[in-house]
Parts: structure tokens; sequence; C-alpha cells
């Protein structure tokens, strides 16, 4: 099997998608995923919880080990800040990480559950450890480097770049500034790097591009986040809608066979 460093080729981008269950991991599985990758907001939306109030470490760690398990696939934990300003903190749970069996993390430079980012040598202070970290350990490890200010309006692509360009100087694996304005924002962040960039396919410019598109752009790799999750709730609420609104139940003929499922995850 491919290695998930392997994986990562600019401008042969692949899909990293983001499971939020044992079902739904191995459904994509089934359906073609070469790797997946938890999603912190996804798996909070599991546990009747909002995005960002609360999925302690301990949980996202036994959930990643759960869809590691299940599917044999290489898996991304989705790990927000690393739980931890310091960054022995975050050195930490990219130890924590490894030993459970995870591939790579993200991590971000917001401080968690607020959209404040952290000053930028000091992010890229906790990326350096986050990576020192990763270098230890016997088995590869991806460490991929999140600056998430266009995102939550913090900062804007300059100062982005200028952060992803310091956390690939330090040995980030892999670079992602989730939502630029725009695709030619996503073909200025690749030309200003050279490791590999991920994309966060979601929200209405980017869910009208295809494979091709992104590839043209020098992209190593896209992923869902929380949008396949979002839109499997989707389909819950407009179900739900018309059946408690309405009392008409059509839409639930447009689910698939249970014996069809039951083949995707067996």
């Amino acid at each position: 099997m491919t290695s998930f460093r392997d994986l990562h080729n600019p401008g042969h981008p692949f899909i990293l998608a983001n499971a939020w269950d044992i079902g739904s991991a191995k459904v994509l599985k089934s359906m073609g995923a070469q790797a997946l990758a938890t999603s912190s907001a996804a798996h909070a939306f599991t546990l009747g919880r909002p995005d960002g109030l609360g999925v302690s470490r301990d949980e996202a760690l036994a959930h990643a080990q759960d869809i590691v398990a299940a599917t044999g696939l290489p898996v991304q934990g989705d790990f927000e800040n690393g739980w931890g300003d310091d960054p022995d903190e975050v050195a930490e749970t990219v130890k924590l990480a490894a030993e459970a069996g995870l591939a790579g993390i993200c991590i971000e430079d917001i401080k968690v559950p607020s959209t404040v980012a952290y000053a930028r040598e000091f992010s890229i202070e906790r990326i350096k450890a986050a990576v020192a970290a990763a270098r230890a350990l016997p088995q590869d490890f991806v460490l991929t480097a999140r600056a998430d200010g266009i995102m939550t309006d913090t900062y804007d692509i300059d100062e982005a770049i200028a952060r992803l360009q310091g956390f690939e100087a330090v040995g980030a694996d892999c670079l992602y500034a989730p939502l630029p304005k725009s695709m030619n924002d996503v073909a200025r962040i690749c030309a200003s790097v050279s490791a590999p960039v991920n994309v966060l396919v979601a929200g209405p410019i980017y869910t009208a591009h295809t494979m091709a598109d992104f590839a043209k752009l020098g992209v190593a790799r896209l992923s869902l986040g929380s949008a396949l999750a979002r839109a499997t709730h989707r389909i819950l609420h407009d179900a739900a809608a018309q059946m408690f609104q309405k009392d008409a139940f059509s839409l639930l003929g447009h689910s698939i066979s249970g014996d069809t499922v039951d083949a995707l995850i067996t």
C-alpha cells in the first residue's frame, strides 16, 4: 500500500476523506478512499456537541484509533491546536497520536475555541516542536501545519503565506490554509511554498471545481473537513422537516438499500 507521505504529490492531488464514525469510514474505504481523516466538527456532531465546544484530546484519540482499526487505511487526526498552547503540549499530542496508530495530524494556529490567532513566531515555534516530536518517532509521521486566519477572518492571505513559509522552514510536511478567498489565492499559496499544499473542499467556491482544476494549481491534497458530514445532516434535516412539518415522506424514497450499505461496511 502506498504510504501516507507518498500520496502527497503537488499537481496530483488525492482526496483525504474525512469520516465521522466507523460506519462512514468503512463506506469511504469501500468507495475508494486511499486515506482518511477525522473531523473535529463532524466528530463533535456525533456526540451532540457544537463544533469547537468540546471534544477532548482523549476522546479524539479514541475516535481516531477506532477508525484506524476499522479500515487499516492511513488516518490523519484533525487535532485542532494540539490541545495546548505550549509547544511541549503540542509535542505530547504528536506522540500520543502516533501511539494511537495515526499516520499524521494537523495542528492549527488558532487558540481554540476562540478565533484568536497565536502570534506568528509563537505559531512557528509550536510547529517546530511538533515536527521535532514527529521526527523522533520510530515510524513515519506526516505533520500538517494549518494557518486558519483566513477562514476565521483573523488575518489576510499575505499573513497566511508568511506563516506557511515559516512552518515549512521548520519542517512541516504539509501546509494548509483553509478557505482562501479565491482559486487565485490557492495558486499564490502553492507557488509560495515547495511543500505539499492541502485545500479544503467546502463552500461554493471550492465545491464548484474539479480535481483537474486543483491539479493545475499544484495542489497535493483535498480534504473535506465536516462538509460530507454536513451533507448527511442536510438529508436528515430535509427529510425530518418534510415528515414533521408537512406529514410527507417522499424524501425517504431517495435512500439506498440496506443491502447496499451492508456491502459497503463489511
